[in-house]
């Protein structure tokens, strides 16, 4: 998975063909359950770019976005905003693969 690592590479990401943000804190339990997870959700959908967002490194982005809980995704096609999983949940496997078959 792609990490965001400057504030200009969010809106290339956006413009992308199919994003899906997923934002994050090394602190954060139930992030960190995601973390044996999340390749086999990459793998299994390879239509879709994963970028990871540390929340602690950028708290604009996530304030920008409406993000104040973690973990949480959001997807982009196009520049367009299509879908949310935002919560302070913990998620499981089944429940971010319903989220994408949403999209």
């Amino acid at each position: 998975m792609m990490e965001l690592e400057t504030t200009e590479q969010l809106q290339g990401f956006k413009n992308g063909d199919f994003t899906v943000f997923h934002f994050t804190a090394d602190w954060c339990p139930d992030c960190r359950f995601l973390d044996p997870i999340l390749p086999t959700i990459e793998n299994e959908h390879p239509e879709i770019t994963f970028v990871t967002i540390d929340r602690d490194k950028f708290i604009d982005v996530c304030v920008g976005m409406d993000i104040f809980g973690i973990p949480s995704f959001v997807a982009f096609k196009n520049g367009n905003e299509v879908g949310r999983f935002v919560s302070k949940e913990r998620k499981t496997k089944e429940e971010i693969e319903q989220f994408l078959h949403t999209l």
